[in-house]
Formats: C-alpha cells, structure tokens, sequence
C-alpha cells in the first residue's frame, strides 16, 4: 500500500467512514525508518532552493504538492474515475492565515495537477475563479468532479492537527458518500511536505518535495524506499551541525561548498549541478527584475492597499542592469558616487571667517526669548542624501523579490517564500559589484548557503508556523551572510561566524502579518535582512574567526525560543502588528 493515501474498504459503512474524519490518517505498507535514528542534516540543495510560487512556500507551495500527491496516489490505485467529490480540511496556521496566503488557491490548482513550478501564474486566478462560478473542479486535470469550494475547502480556525500547526487533510467520497481515501499531510516550511508516517524521517523529507519522483518503470513506493535508504547511507560527507560540518571540512581539505557539492554528485552529475544552480540563480534574479520593472502604481493583492516601492526606489537609482526603469532625456549612473561639493576656504580671508563664525554663534543664542532655545540650537537641517549605494541597491532588490512573491509571482524558496528576497538580493550586490567570475561565485554562494540552511531544518526550523519569522527571515539572513563570506575569501570558521551573528540578532523574531498576507512587515522586513546579513558578513571578515557563541549554539536557541513563543506570533495573525494595526 503507498504511503501517501489510506483507501478505505467499501465495506465500511457510511457512518464508519465520516467517523474517519476525526482520526489521523494511518499510513501503512510504507518502509519505515526509525524516526528516533540520529540521521545527518544533509538533504539535496535543489530541495532546500526550489522554484514555486507565491506567496508562500508553507501556504502556498506546500499546499500545492500535498495536493498534487493526493490526486496523483488516487490515479495510481485506480480509483480516480470512482471520485465524486472532494473535501479538504485546512488546520491550524492554515486556516488561520491560509486566504491572506494563497493556500485555497493553490490546493485547487494541486487537485488540478499542477505544480509549483510549472504552473502558469497568470492563469491561476481565471482558473480558480472558473471553479467558484461552476462548482466543479478537474482532477489531475482529466476527471471532472463536483467541488464547490465555499463547501469542500474548509478552514478549522480553531483547530490544530497534534503533529504540525500547518496541517491538510483530503478526503475522497464515492457517489454515495462513501469515503474511499483520505490523508493527512503537513507543510514543514520551505515547500517540504511530510505525513504522519514520515515527519521524522529524514530521507522522505527529501522525497515529498519532488511530485514526479517516479520513474517510468519504477512506482512511487519503490522510488521512495530508493530515496529513503539512498539520503541514509549514499551520502558521500554527511554532517550534523556546524561544529562536524567545520570538521569534515578541514579533514578533507574542503570549502563548504565543495562538500556539499560532493554530496549532491551522489544525484547528479557535475554538469547538472551547475545547470541546475544556475536555473535556480536566473529565477531568482527574473524575479528582481520582474519586480523593479513593473508598474509603480500597483496596488499589491489582499486588501492592505500596498502600492509596490521596488519600481519607484529602483527609478531613484536611475540606473541599474537592467535600465531605467522610466525614460528619461538623461541619466546618472548611480554606481558611481558623485563627488561632495565641499566649502573652499583657500582664498577667503581669515579674520573674515573667525568674524563669521563668531556672528553665528552670537545669533545662536540671541534668540527671542519667546522662541524655545532650542530652535536656535538645534535648527532643522536640510534633508541630506546618504551616500551608501550598497544598501540602496539591497533593499530595492529585496523588496522587488518580495513584492513579487505578494503578487504570486515566480519565487525561489530562500528557504521559503516569506523570505524569498534576501538571499537574491546579497547574490546580485555581489554579482553586480565585487564578483569577477559570476558562475563559479553563484555556485559558491548558494551552495554554502545550501549548507546553512540544511543545519537550521534540522535543528530547529525553517517554518514560521513552528518558530515565528526568525525561523525563516532569520535563517535566510545567516544563510546570506556565510554565502557572502565565503565569496568573500573568508575561512571556514569566519563563514560559520557569519552565520552565527546573523541568526544571534534575529532570535525571537515574530511571524505577525497584517491580515495574514505576505506583505507588511515582511517585505522591509527581507530587506533590512539583506543588509544584516552583509553587515555580519563584514564583522566576520574583520576578525579571525574566533568567538565565543558558536552557529550549533544559536541554532539550538532558535529552537528553544520558537517553542516557548506564544502562538499567536507564529503566522496565525492573531497578535503583534496583525491585531495593532487597522486594516482601513
């Protein structure tokens, strides 16, 4: 029996099976591995970095492959075409969040066949909007059911599956009511997707995150004892945390991202790796470019009114790779800093000065004594322009990013969608500024942030729902920050530093979205992200790598601290700015 999908005997009668919907789903026939095994933190970088949609990898793209999966397992037991309708129960941050995010939209589109990455994101809404108007709904695209979604999609405010806050479960009913298969899934963060059978398990992590892992001669349970045992034992350098990942490096005589593209040789080859790396690169930088290039007085979707600022900001740099964003007769190119006109004093006469200067300090303080002194003291100043191109150029790119990921544009998981923007943006600073050979730099760079990533899935989180938004702003910034040192030339120790102080000033970082959409405070919020990841960057190139708190220690702070944090600051915008902060 697959381990995706409990089918349940016609024998059953209607009353047994309607009691199923109070139970977990139980997985069986499935190769299990001990959960409690002490498994290594290695997964594959292009499972960690994906191309989905937004505007979340939780919400949204999670959602969309526990779908897919559901539909595909009802194909692959020929029970498909006995499908009359669907229901789909939404638990926990799920319901709480889940139309602010995207999440009834993309389960439509999973039901539909589609996946994250190659859906067509301008068609989604005609398409959803179709099912509304019609009440029925195309199973892998083919079979055509009864769905009305007001009725089957229903969201459990006020439940919580005991596994994972963000929980799903489908049900299939026969003609008559019956049901004839049901699960239970969970959206861990990152676009990873696990059941009750498998969260534990480390390899089927791997596994749930690819929907067409099955081969043509080989079936889905074949290919997921296959994975499952190959992420256990094939991995060529395995490693735990940052203490034994520094440990192998230095045995080996190896970068960090020379490990863990030895790792992945393990499922691709040498040329498929760089291919793949660099897709995954082209979509991150299309996404800034889609972001900066749009139209200024868009009002991003959900309510809240945001116009997109990523347009405007980047037209105030006048000039970028990819040109003005407005035509305009000329232009300044902002990468080059204009010089500052400063006074010349080379041909004023000195006693003129000293005279001057002492007649301003008279004026000072000769103040009407009805005007408060401190408008003599203090005058206002004119506004003055902060000549720092660096952090202008990463905040525009993090926000662009981000505002597409609003707009469920086309994303990269960085590790998730909330956080989409940071890591795009510290690579193309790089790229566009200091970089000298981009290929070799993107593969290093996001290899070694691959490798930080891996470190915080297994030893805390990546899932806002689990740990707030230090589990997915704050690990995309210590990910950008050791990527950033490494291209850099920094040591291991100074990447590991890097990534210790970006997470160390993001612990406790809440998850309170205002009306549960991706956009306020969490598109600045990837921005300032960026430019803290590049300023731990620094800290840790100016030292020798030696400190006091360590990347493993952080980690298991992060975890702690997500656990005693209140729930309402876990994506259920039921606290912080969500409930401060009016709508109108």
């Amino acid at each position: 029996m697959n381990q995706h999908v409990r089918l349940i005997p016609s024998i059953l009668t209607r009353n047994t099976c309607k009691s199923l919907l109070l139970r977990r789903a139980i997985i069986i026939g499935a190769t299990r591995i001990d959960p409690h095994a002490d498994h290594h933190a290695v997964v594959s970088t292009f499972d960690l970095f994906s191309i989905g949609v937004g505007p979340s990898s939780s919400h949204t793209v999670g959602p969309m492959r526990a779908a897919k999966i559901f539909v595909s397992d009802l194909k692959e037991h020929n029970i498909l075409e006995r499908v009359h309708t669907l229901r789909v129960d939404m638990f926990g941050s799920l319901a709480l969040t889940g139309k602010g995010h995207g999440t009834p939209e993309a389960i439509l589109m999973g039901i539909e066949g589609e996946t994250p990455d190659q859906v067509e994101t301008s068609t989604i809404k005609a398409r959803v909007d179709d099912i509304h108007t019609n009440h029925s709904i195309h199973l892998d695209g083919t079979h055509r059911i009864h769905f009305n979604p007001d009725k089957h999609l229903i969201f459990n405010y006020f439940k919580t599956l005991p596994q994972h806050p963000n929980g799903l479960r489908f049900c299939a009913y026969d003609s008559d009511a019956n049901m004839i298969a049901t699960n239970e899934y969970f959206s861990i963060g990152g676009g990873f997707v696990v059941n009750e059978a498998t969260q534990m398990d480390h390899g089927e992590n791997v596994y749930y995150k690819r929907e067409r892992m099955a081969a043509r001669n080989n079936t889905r349970r074949e290919m997921a004892e296959q994975r499952s045992q190959q992420d256990i034992a094939v991995v060529s350098l395995p490693f735990k945390n940052a203490e034994e990942l520094i440990q192998v490096c230095k045995r080996e005589n190896m970068t960090i991202a020379q490990v863990v593209f030895e790792n992945e040789l393990k499922w691709s080859t040498a040329e498929e790796i760089r291919e793949k790396l660099l897709r995954i690169w082209n979509t991150m930088d299309d996404s800034i470019k889609n972001g900066v290039m749009a139209n200024g007085e868009e009002r991003l979707p959900g309510g809240l009114n945001v116009r997109r600022r990523a347009p405007g900001l980047y037209n105030k740099l006048l000039k970028g790779l990819y040109g003005p964003v407005v035509t305009q007769n000329t232009y300044i190119d902002s990468r080059i800093p204009l010089p500052r006109q400063a006074p010349s004093y080379s041909n004023a006469n000195t006693t003129e000065l000293a005279s001057t200067e002492a007649a301003t300090k008279d004026q000072l303080y000769a103040a009407d004594d009805k005007s408060p002194l401190s408008l003599s003291v203090l005058p206002k100043r004119p506004r003055k322009r902060f000549f720092l191109p660096a952090l202008d150029y990463l905040s525009v790119y993090a926000i662009a990013v981000n505002e597409e990921n609003a707009c469920g544009g086309r994303v990269v998981t960085a590790p998730t969608n909330g956080a989409a923007g940071t890591i795009p943006s510290v690579l193309k600073y790089y790229l566009e500024f200091i970089s000298e050979n981009p290929e070799n730099d993107v593969m290093e760079f996001l290899l070694t942030t691959a490798a930080v990533g891996m470190l915080f899935k297994r030893g805390a989180s990546i899932s806002a729902a689990e740990v707030g938004c230090q589990g997915e702003v704050g690990v995309a910034c210590s990910m950008a920050a050791a990527g950033f040192t490494a291209v850099m030339g920094g040591s291991i120790e100074q990447v590991e530093n890097a990534a210790e102080i970006g997470m160390e000033h993001n612990l406790g970082l809440t998850c309170d979205p205002i009306a549960g959409l991706v956009q306020v405070p969490c598109i600045e919020r990837n921005a300032l992200a960026a430019v803290k990841a590049i300023a731990a960057a620094q800290l840790a190139l100016n030292g020798e790598g030696d400190h006091r708190v360590s990347l493993d220690q952080v980690i298991e702070t992060m975890r702690q601290t997500g656990l005693d944090m209140m729930t309402k600051y876990k994506e259920t915008s039921q606290g912080g700015l969500a409930v401060n902060v009016p709508m109108c």
